[in-house]
């Protein structure tokens, strides 16, 4: 373990060895070194639909590889963190080692390399390049909102448009955002130079060391409003109900969700706002189950339609369609309409629909019908003329 790291663990910060389970970004997304931006695209989505929390409710496997993929993906994605992890590994991005500077096990962010090799060298490296914390106040993005919508078995199938009522912070129309009343701006806090931190000094072991903290006078924000705008009271956004058009796309399923792209919460300084993630659940349907793209559907048929064969009418999700029942069909026999089923989500085709036959054994027979019955299991050899008091639906009484 190196000087540096050994002194940050002193401080109770982290050290190389705390990335040593980390795993390889290009493993987690399961691409090599040189992939292409489009390859890294394709693998992320792939884990990203893969391992969903929506998914996989109370999965916490499944959170933290999404988790894992969301890391290497924003890592990677972009070029600058990309090389830098390319150099220096995990330590060269990790936000609390200067940003991505490089250094492994040595905090940048809350301790100033400048005054450190200032103490060796004489302040040769104060000021350039070392040290100075992450700005507090650069822009952030919202935070993200969570919906849900109801929808029936047919609309998930075709697709369909919901309204929902959304209660999301904006951005003031009235200061656009700056928090100043008109005419006003705001002034940059002279404790921070509008870094939204302050360097405190301390000492230790004989060396001096700066480390940073939220500025106090600011409130991190890096700058004074002395006229605050009336409408957001200073605050550059407000709250505001909203109804949003959400397109559910055909072939969703129960429990997935839908993300509107910057339908969140209003960003800070600038930033973007965040999402909005609609979970989708499905009403049950009288008549049809649904497995992926397959629709299950149980059909009753008579037992003269069953043993002679007949022209049905099945219920599909597009409305009835006529099959051509075989002759000696027996219950629990499923066939397939192909094509019947569910739309694939953002793809091409459908599934396909079974059915499966359920022969049922009529009851409240008239005497007549009865008769009828004895004479077709006598011509079946299943009943001798002599035992009149049964039939092939159990034994009755006998005549005295």
């Amino acid at each position: 373990m190196s000087f540096f790291a050994v002194r940050k663990n002193e401080l109770g910060g982290l050290c190389d060895d705390d990335m040593a389970d980390k795993r390889d970004y290009y493993e987690v997304l399961g691409v090599s070194k040189g992939a292409s931006e489009d390859e890294l695209k394709k693998a992320y989505r792939k884990l990203a639909k893969q391992y969903h929390p929506d998914l996989h409710p109370g999965d916490a496997q499944a959170e933290a590889k999404f988790k894992e993929a969301n890391e290497a993906y924003e890592i990677l994605s972009d070029s600058e963190k990309r090389a830098r992890y390319d150099q220096f590994g995990h330590a060269g991005v990790d936000p609390n080692f200067g940003g991505g500077g490089g250094f492994g096990g040595f905090d940048m962010g809350d301790l100033d390399l400048g005054d450190i090799f200032g103490s060796f060298f004489g302040g040769g490296f104060g000021g350039g390049g070392f040290g100075g914390g992450a700005r507090r106040n650069g822009p952030q993005q919202g935070e993200s909102l969570r919906a849900n919508v109801t929808v029936t078995f047919e609309e998930a199938a075709f697709g369909c448009e919901k309204q929902i009522n959304l209660t999301r912070s904006e951005s003031c129309p009235e200061c656009r955002g700056s928090g100043c009343e008109a005419g006003t701006t705001a002034e940059t806090c002279p404790d921070c130079r509008g870094t939204g931190a302050v360097r405190i000094q301390r000492g230790a072991g004989g060396f001096a060391f700066t480390s940073t903290a939220p500025c106090n006078r600011c409130r991190s924000t890096g700058k004074i409003i002395h006229s605050p705008c009336k409408e957001c009271g200073g605050a550059g956004s407000v709250r505001k109900t909203k109804r949003i058009t959400v397109n559910i796309p055909a072939g969703i399923d129960d429990g997935q969700a839908v993300s509107l792209r910057g339908q969140g919460n209003a960003g800070r300084n600038g930033g973007p706002s965040g999402d909005l993630i609609v979970g989708v659940r499905i009403l049950p349907h009288d008549q049809f189950r649904r497995e992926g793209t397959t629709v299950l559907y149980e059909h009753k048929v008579s037992f003269t339609q069953a043993t002679l064969g007949a022209q049905l009418e099945i219920p599909t999700i597009d409305g009835k369609v006529k099959y051509d029942l075989p002759a000696g069909t027996q219950t629990g026999t499923t066939f397939r309409l192909r094509g019947k089923g569910i739309p694939a989500l953002h793809g091409r085709g459908r599934g396909d629909q079974y059915v499966t036959v359920r022969v049922t054994v009529p009851t409240g027979l008239t005497a007549e019908q009865k008769q009828a019955l004895h004479a077709f299991a006598q011509a079946m050899g299943e009943e001798k003329p002599s035992e009149e008091g049964k039939s092939i639906f159990g034994k009755g009484k006998k005549k005295k």
